[in-house]
């Protein structure tokens, strides 16, 4: 049990994030979760809460500053310390390099970089004033290692971003002799909400998950109870995680 260790999972309405929210939760850890759809983080309260296991919400649009800041705000004023945080918050877009919108460009660089780099500045500075210790996990995707087909360019090019961040963030610890760990982990498809916002259909999405078995939200949830339970003299940095059936 990791009582008295404080979780941030955001993007914890649906999902990874959900996954994640509800292992740590009954692993002991004390978990805010944070997401747009309030009436669905609270549905993941309730559902806890029978299992007299507590959680708190707070409602955030990680592309707001503002509500970001207030966030930490919380955690600081309510627990003053951060032990873990999960960066699962993301999104895609069917919009190509050469008929996308801009606005969807935009909205994936600010949900899936941007408010990623925003939460991980503001979780390491709670890190650093107690003992500098703590980890910060990135859900990335396979997209961040290779380019897919297709009109998914823009989405990829914000995994690859994730993934030299990663390594970026690592660097800046290391300099700074920081016992902070970094980890992203990256999966290939994953039975969530995920194809058919990125698509808009549902249809569709059915038949991209329909192709062979995929990956399912716990099985990424698993990877991040391995990945806390290793030793403070070990950091696992990049995992790549695919449905054995994915060919690419």
């Amino acid at each position: 049990m990791e009582l008295g260790k404080v979780a941030l999972v955001t993007g914890a309405s649906a999902g990874i994030g959900r996954a994640i929210a509800t292992r740590l939760a009954k692993a002991g850890y004390r978990v805010v979760i944070t997401a747009r759809r309030i009436h669905r983080l609270h549905a993941l309260r309730d559902e806890l809460l029978a299992d007299d296991i507590s959680v708190d919400t707070y409602q955030a649009d990680v592309r707001d500053d503002a509500q970001l800041q207030g966030l930490f705000t919380f955690i600081r004023e309510h627990y003053g310390r951060l032990d873990v945080l999960v960066n699962n918050a993301g999104l895609g877009r069917n919009a190509s390099l050469l008929d996308g919108e801009s606005s969807a460009w935009r909205e994936m660089f600010d949900v899936n970089v941007i408010a990623l780099s925003i939460c991980t500045q503001h979780a390491v500075k709670l890190m650093r004033e107690m003992e500098d210790r703590g980890q910060i996990i990135h859900i990335s995707s396979m997209s961040g290692h290779r380019v897919p087909t297709g009109t998914g360019g823009m989405y990829s090019a914000t995994k690859h971003a994730v993934r030299a961040l990663t390594e970026a963030l690592r660097r800046e610890l290391r300099a700074q002799d920081s016992r902070i760990k970094v980890t992203a982990i990256s999966p290939g498809f994953v039975e969530t909400e995920f194809a058919e916002v990125m698509s808009g259909s549902r249809e569709t999405a059915e038949a991209v998950y329909g192709r062979f078995p995929c990956l399912q939200p716990d099985d990424i949830a698993s990877t991040v109870m391995h990945i806390l339970a290793q030793p403070e003299h070990a950091q696992i940095h990049d995992v790549l995680m695919r449905p054995t059936q994915q060919p690419s």
